[in-house]
């Protein structure tokens, strides 16, 4: 009698275990899936010499540099295809807010909180654009949205929304080959 209450208290306590490894496993999941705070979102802001340096070009993967901001609707509209090309191990994505310096606390942090945006966000803040704007391509006349593809040496400028998906891949795929 006394062997089958020990068997039933093991068998309990791998019970109890097992429940508590479930309880904690879930609860750390939620602590990862859970919203982030406006103070847990990180976003630098640079100027133009400085965000330049930030981006340290790594041979053998696809940057994918694009100019929007949160105003902008055709930006918005295509930010998803962003969203869902920075999943790719060998393409670095990176999302340079053109908004207002003034606006960062109050419109870009909560937009990135909605719009659950976990690609790299930085801040633009240099008002010598017409210094800049060629650098990142000479015939850019400011206009957003815009998407500066780079692979090694070679440099490609889309001054254009993507459509969707496939649009936006394709000419990931032509700077690749």
């Amino acid at each position: 009698m006394e062997q089958v209450i020990n068997k039933d208290k093991t068998k309990f306590m791998k019970f109890i275990y097992l429940f508590i490894s479930v309880l904690v496993l879930v609860g750390c999941q939620n602590k990862k899936n859970r919203e982030l705070t406006l103070e847990e979102i990180e976003v630098p802001t640079y100027n133009f010499e400085e965000f330049k340096k930030e981006i340290a070009i790594e041979e053998g993967k696809v940057y994918v540099i694009n100019f929007w901001a949160t105003w902008c609707a055709p930006c918005v509209e295509e930010l998803p295809f962003f969203l869902e090309l920075d999943k790719k191990e060998d393409i670095e994505v990176v999302l340079v807010s053109l908004d207002m310096p003034s606006m960062k606390e109050t419109q870009l942090k909560p937009f990135i909180i909605k719009k659950n945006v976990t690609s790299k966000v930085v801040l633009l803040d240099d008002l010598r654009s017409s210094i800049w704007m060629p650098e990142v391509d000479e015939n850019w006349d400011g206009a957003i949205p815009a998407t500066l593809l780079i692979n090694g040496g070679k440099k490609a400028f889309y001054a254009r929304r993507f459509e969707d998906m496939n649009d936006l891949l394709s000419v990931v795929n032509k700077i690749k080959n």
